[in-house]
């Protein structure tokens, strides 16, 4: 089982889990899309009601919680036609816990957090090489978008109506 807890973007647990995603988005990045860019996130997008950021924990094979994941989502423009809009971001899970039903359960905690802020659209932005998160924004009802943003790291764009 997985549950949540709000951190700040600089809390160490959280700050730990962004490194090892920044880490392994670096190792493997394609070279042909150039030098994988890491940008830790500023703190001030993830304060409620201006977005959340979420630290995931489940079980480790002792029985104990441990902190296996991150994601959160920031309220970016509105769209054209005045649609609040909140973007996910660094929706990331440690290896040993994929397949399990995790990302699915954080996804939709933050698309229900999301609702909550007053979102009409959720965005978010991601690179081809993760064809598994690919999928699953997909069989979330997230639909192939134009770019809403210049993310050097993103070759794929994502929308889903709330």
């Amino acid at each position: 089982m997985v549950t949540w807890r709000e951190s700040e973007t600089t809390d160490a647990a959280a700050h730990a889990l962004l490194t090892e995603y920044f880490t392994s988005r670096e190792r493997t990045f394609s070279p042909d899309q150039g030098v994988y860019t890491t940008t830790f996130p500023d703190p001030a997008q993830f304060v409620p009601p201006r977005g959340v950021f979420l630290v995931a924990e489940a079980e480790d094979l002792a029985g104990e919680p441990a902190d296996v994941g991150c994601g959160g989502i920031r309220r970016i423009h509105d769209g054209d036609d005045g649609e609040v809009r909140y973007e996910v971001k660094h929706l990331w899970l440690q290896p040993h816990t994929r397949r399990l039903g995790y990302g699915r359960a954080m996804l939709a905690e933050l698309e229900r957090r999301a609702r909550a802020f007053g979102a009409r659209q959720l965005v978010l932005d991601t690179n081809s090489t993760l064809a598994a998160a690919g999928g699953l924004y997909r069989s979330m009802g997230f639909v192939n978008v134009e770019p809403y943003n210049d993310n050097p790291n993103a070759t794929d764009w994502y929308a889903k109506q709330l």
